[in-house]
């Protein structure tokens, strides 16, 4: 981190903008981490698609079936890959509240801009308001780096606006990934963006946040890197001319994007969300790799249909 604790608040809100990708972690044929595929990644989407932040070992990262070191090791590579040129927040997310602090404390040594901690999965509770926020609560204290929250339906439960109202006077928490309705985190920027950045992962909804509710950040999933190459940024296009309130420019960009958006969604087996998105990474030219188990790969005729959409998208290689 290379800022101090009390100034993590105005620090993000100076650099955690624009927008960030969620990685995909490429495993070799043996299931081994391919450290050499990710630092290639790594450079394209900060080199040649100018992303600004890269969410690593998150639920798109497969970080549910990677051991701790191998966590640690993934953060260290995309610090080091990144090379100045994009920030980093690495998610810490886990059930056992010792690892949550093990990672977070790594992060912070070893460069990270920020982490990201997704709210636990609880048992036995029905009132989550006051156990989330002294597990938040707790996991601030023990660490000085600046901490996105993470809400999703995958908990069990969301947390709701007046809960993360309340977690955003905490002084190190700095944003907020809120898997949830537009109602609601529309509710929440207009309570709390004074101090956390709010951001959700739809791509769907990136511009209408941007022209709406004056959201500076998307944070953050796969598109920024499956709908883009080096030579059509059209995702970036888009940002930069609503950023700067041409919105009528942003939305034809926007809407080219279409068959884009639908060739990936529809043929997207609902199972199998990785092993289809590093296909279409491989189709793009950058490292897909295999996914680990209990995930599934995709079948020959899977990848045939996939390819096809690809090739009729319209997506500029």
């Amino acid at each position: 981190m290379h800022y101090a604790r009390g100034d993590a608040k105005a620090h993000a809100r100076a650099n955690l903008t624009g927008i960030w990708a969620a990685a995909l972690t490429p495993f070799t044929g043996g299931l081994r981490l391919d450290e050499d595929g990710f630092r290639e990644n790594v450079r394209h989407w900060t080199e040649d698609l100018g992303i600004a932040g890269l969410f690593v070992c998150g639920k798109q990262g497969e970080f549910f079936s990677m051991s701790v070191p191998e966590r640690k090791r993934c953060l260290e590579l995309a610090v080091e890959a990144a090379g100045g040129r994009a920030q980093t927040i690495m998610s810490c997310s886990d059930q056992n509240l010792d690892v949550v602090l093990d990672l977070a404390r790594h992060a912070q040594d070893a460069g990270a801009d920020y982490i990201v901690v997704h709210a636990p999965m609880l048992h036995f509770v029905t009132e989550h308001d006051q156990t989330v926020y002294r597990y938040y609560e707790t996991i601030s204290k023990s660490v000085d780096i600046g901490m996105a929250l993470w809400s999703h339906p995958d908990s069990g439960y969301v947390m709701s606006p007046q809960l993360c109202n309340r977690l955003a006077d905490l002084d190190n928490v700095v944003a907020i990934k809120y898997s949830v309705p537009r109602p609601m985190y529309a509710e929440l920027t207009a309570l709390a963006s004074d101090r956390i950045r709010v951001s959700t992962a739809s791509e769907d909804e990136w511009l209408d946040n941007i022209l709406e509710l004056d959201w500076r950040l998307y944070l953050c999933s796969s598109p920024p890197f499956l709908l883009q190459t080096a030579t059509d940024r059209r995702m970036h296009d888009y940002t930069q001319a609503a950023f700067v309130g041409d919105a009528a420019e942003a939305r034809r960009i926007s809407e080219s994007l279409a068959p884009v958006r639908d060739a990936l969604k529809r043929t997207r087996p609902a199972e199998k969300p990785h092993a289809h998105q590093k296909y279409w990474q491989e189709l793009l030219g950058q490292v897909g790799g295999r996914v680990r188990p209990p995930l599934l790969e995709l079948t020959d005729a899977e990848k045939a249909a996939t390819r096809e959409a690809f090739e009729q998208c319209g997506l500029r290689a």
